[in-house]
C-alpha cells in the first residue's frame, strides 16, 4: 500500500479509514434522495 504522501503507513491507514466512514455518511442520504427521485419518475410514468 502506498503511503499517499503521509509520514507513515499507520497515518495513511488512519486517514483511509476516516475517509471511508465519511464517504458512507455522505452516500447514504444521497442514495435515499436518488431513490425518492426514481420513485417519483415511476409514478409519473404510470
Amino acid at each position: 500500500m502506498a503511503r499517499m504522501g503521509h509520514a507513515s503507513l499507520r497515518a495513511a491507514l488512519i486517514y483511509q479509514h476516516a475517509s471511508a466512514e465519511r464517504d458512507k455518511v455522505i452516500a447514504e442520504p444521497l442514495g435515499a434522495q436518488i431513490g425518492k427521485s426514481q420513485e417519483g419518475r415511476a409514478d409519473a410514468a404510470s
